[in-house]
């Protein structure tokens, strides 16, 4: 699953969803959402997701890509 980088990085950095969630201005609910799979995010909220984490984006979106199968169902 993509997400599971996001939750990895943030959790390499010793932070909680609710954390994240504080320094995105948004409910808790909303990092949570994202990190079961109920959520998806584009890629403005991806990029703001992991300034927030304090990972930078484009390595987090290397990992995620090279995770993702060749064919993805959509």
């Amino acid at each position: 699953m993509a997400v599971e980088q996001l939750i990895e990085a943030r959790k390499a950095k010793g932070l909680t969803q609710r954390d994240v969630a504080a320094r995105l201005s948004k409910p808790p609910s909303f990092v949570a959402k994202i990190e079961v799979g109920e959520r998806r995010v584009d890629i403005i909220e991806f990029i703001a997701i992991a300034r927030a984490i304090g990972t930078p984006e484009m390595n987090l979106l290397q990992a995620l890509l090279s995770s993702l199968p060749a064919v993805l169902e959509i």
